[in-house]
């Protein structure tokens, strides 16, 4: 570990002892750092040709075991009743090769259709396999008033959802009004409640790389359960160099602290090699601790269709609806 890096996992301790956070210092470590260059670009490239070099048996592996990972998600808000249930009975399904069987791991919607697909996953008997995600606090621009915002998260809450999707006041990041931030943020995990808390930071809206990385502490700071990159709705998502700079961010917090925070990529993910590349690239930095489905999601609306069609026919499913 360089010197820096030292000094920066110190200064992330310090700060989550804080009651009020004092960032002056913390700021000055992290702007000079040079968060990507040749060599990360080199590292991303490298984990590409991993994942493509691999035997097509191994590709289909890695695909299949991304299949757990996915939040299968519709954010259309007006989908009907049978459309939710439709999305519930495909993401309960589970799937076959061999002797090992896969079942995606949730169901992401929008708040007003939380209640459906907690019922749809009642009526399969699939309530405790498979978890009911709804964004919340006026997604995706997150800009009404806090208060707003908070009683959307105490709503989806009260339905009985098992996670929360929030995405931050990006004002804020871009502004560099942190404490702030951190301040929202901690009143967002509050009205979370026992709830999985997944902080979206709409990477392709912020200016720069270091406000990716600062936020991602920030999220860290105030107690969310996952940093996500992207709500799918920016015209840039989920990029494998914001998602370096997340699991950088991941690291100097869980070395600080000894607290794990997962990561969940999202936006723009059909690709199964391109999903497998995230998982891989996940595992060498972060450990196999994030190959539990806690600990690492992928927010995808298309990814599954796309693993079937990857895998072929010899792949089935032993508990269809």
């Amino acid at each position: 570990m360089c010197p820096i890096h030292s000094e920066l996992i110190e200064e992330i301790s310090k700060l989550s002892k804080m009651k009020e956070l004092d960032l002056d210092n913390f700021i000055k470590m992290v702007k000079p750092m040079n968060w990507i260059d040749g060599g990360h670009y080199d590292y991303i490239q490298k984990m590409r040709e991993h994942v493509s070099q691999l035997s097509t048996e191994k590709q289909i592996e890695l695909c299949l075991k991304v299949l757990e990972h996915v939040d299968l998600t519709s954010l259309k808000g007006t989908e009907s009743h049978e459309e939710i249930t439709e999305l519930c009975e495909k993401a309960a399904k589970t799937y076959q090769k061999g002797m090992k069987t896969w079942n995606t791991a949730a169901v992401c919607v929008t708040p007003n259709k939380a209640q459906d697909a907690i019922k749809a996953l009642d009526r399969l008997n699939m309530r405790d396999s498979i978890k009911v995600a709804s964004v919340a606090g006026d997604f995706p621009a997150a800009s009404l008033p806090l208060e707003d915002r908070l009683a959307e998260i105490r709503l989806v809450v009260e339905y009985g959802v098992d996670e929360v999707d929030i995405v931050i006041n990006r004002k804020l990041a871009i502004d560099h009004k942190w404490t702030e931030l951190y301040d929202e943020l901690k009143q967002v995990r509050q009205a979370c409640g026992n709830k999985k808390m997944k902080t979206i930071l709409a990477v392709g809206d912020l200016p720069g790389y270091f406000e990716i990385y600062f936020a991602s502490i920030i999220a860290m700071l105030a107690g969310t359960d996952f940093i996500k990159t992207s709500t799918g709705k920016e015209a840039i998502n989920a990029e494998l160099k914001f998602g370096l700079i997340m699991c950088h961010a991941i690291i100097h917090y869980h070395t600080a602290t000894g607290r794990k925070v997962g990561l969940k990529p999202a936006g723009g993910i059909s690709s199964p090699l391109e999903a497998a590349t995230w998982l891989e690239m996940t595992r060498f930095k972060l450990g196999t601790d994030w190959m539990k489905t806690e600990m690492f999601r992928i927010g995808a609306s298309k990814l599954v269709d796309k693993i079937l069609e990857f895998v072929g026919t010899d792949f089935k499913s032993t508990k269809d609806y």
